[in-house]
């Protein structure tokens, strides 16, 4: 809907302060690396200058934001208790918890898919499942998807998997992006979408949905990653931090 911005921070510095959302984006959704703090502090500040109608959310269920309704927002450990956040299995709530308070009083919308829909999507496939059509990606599209699925997965999957969790992955953008576009009919624009930074690429993931079955809502995607995301990343703004410390993510998939 927009084109590229292409706004490319310097490492272990995100140009957050020139991320320009456009005034007329409908759904903004902003991309993270789940355990980067950097990243969720640069969500925390857009959301405050947003001033988002609405906030959707990849990390939580509709129960689990019922479940803290009436729950002290300004009060971290009470309201990430309330939400189970810990035993979801995110990253520590002291990250999230500045966008909840950026985002005042307004909606929170939770997009979590639930376990039994994402196994239904890896058998029968993420259109019967979310009830959108969804066109099947073109082949080298599908083989980049199941390669990167791969690699996320330290290479442990059987490669007959593979297809099956890009549906996953595919139900989870489909979700996300019907709970956005309702959340502009109830509540007007714009409101921001809190995700990953795959489920935020234009080409394959969010956007790419909301083309199909929204083509008239005005879409903007930021990406954040960690390394230089090259010149043709598909987002239309993008910022870049220094990779935050962790484990090696594949110690458990490694022989002792």
């Amino acid at each position: 809907a927009f084109a590229a911005f292409g706004l490319l921070g310097t490492l272990g510095s995100p140009l957050w302060a020139e991320v320009v959302v456009p005034g007329a984006a409908q759904i903004v959704i902003l991309g993270e690396i789940h355990d980067n703090p950097e990243h969720h502090g640069t969500q925390a500040r857009l959301v405050a200058k947003l001033k988002p109608h609405a906030v959707v959310w990849e990390m939580l269920t509709k129960a689990q934001l019922d479940a803290a309704r009436g729950v002290d927002r300004q009060d971290a450990a009470a309201y990430g208790a309330a939400l189970g956040w810990e035993a979801a299995g995110w990253p520590d709530f002291a990250m999230y918890h500045p966008i909840f308070l950026a985002a005042g009083d307004v909606p929170q919308i939770g997009a979590a898919v639930p376990r039994a829909d994402l196994k239904d999507a890896m058998a029968r496939g993420a259109g019967p499942v979310s009830g959108l059509p969804l066109p099947p990606f073109p082949p080298a599209v599908q083989a980049a998807l199941e390669d990167e699925q791969a690699v996320a997965h330290c290479g442990a999957l059987p490669k007959e998997v593979l297809p099956k969790m890009v549906e996953a992955q595919r139900l989870r953008d489909a979700a996300m992006a019907k709970a956005a576009a309702q959340a502009v009919k109830d509540y007007g624009a714009p409101v921001v979408i809190i995700t990953g930074t795959g489920h935020a690429r234009t080409d394959t993931g969010i956007p790419a949905v909301l083309r199909d079955v929204a083509p008239d809502l005005r879409v903007w995607s930021l990406g954040q990653t960690e390394g230089d995301a090259g010149v043709d990343a598909p987002f239309d703004a993008v910022t870049v931090t220094a990779p935050t410390p962790r484990a090696d993510p594949c110690l458990g998939f490694k022989a002792p």
